[in-house]
């Protein structure tokens, strides 16, 4: 299995519209781990890891979002997976 990491920062309407509650679930029925985060400056950020395929899946639903968002862009880096993560979690800045 070819296992790699995504670190992605999504801008638009995504804070106060369920994005990481629906990013989670995206992720947890992919099962992929890492993490989802509302930055400061109204952006969320995530990083996952997984099979390459399956986190190309993950990408796609990052540019649709949770039903009341409005993504405007998605700017994703691929990387080597470090198998740091046990699941995918919700965090706080």
């Amino acid at each position: 299995m070819n296992t790699k990491r995504i670190e992605a920062i999504v801008n638009g309407r995504v804070q106060g519209v369920s994005f990481r509650y629906y990013t989670q679930q995206a992720a947890n029925e992919l099962h992929l781990t890492g993490w989802v985060v509302n930055r400061r400056d109204g952006s969320v950020q995530t990083v996952a890891e997984g099979p390459e395929d399956t986190l190309t899946r993950f990408v796609a639903f990052l540019y649709r979002g949770s039903p009341m968002a409005r993504v405007n862009n998605v700017t994703v880096t691929w990387a080597e997976a470090t198998g740091e993560f046990v699941r995918f979690a919700i965090r706080w800045f």
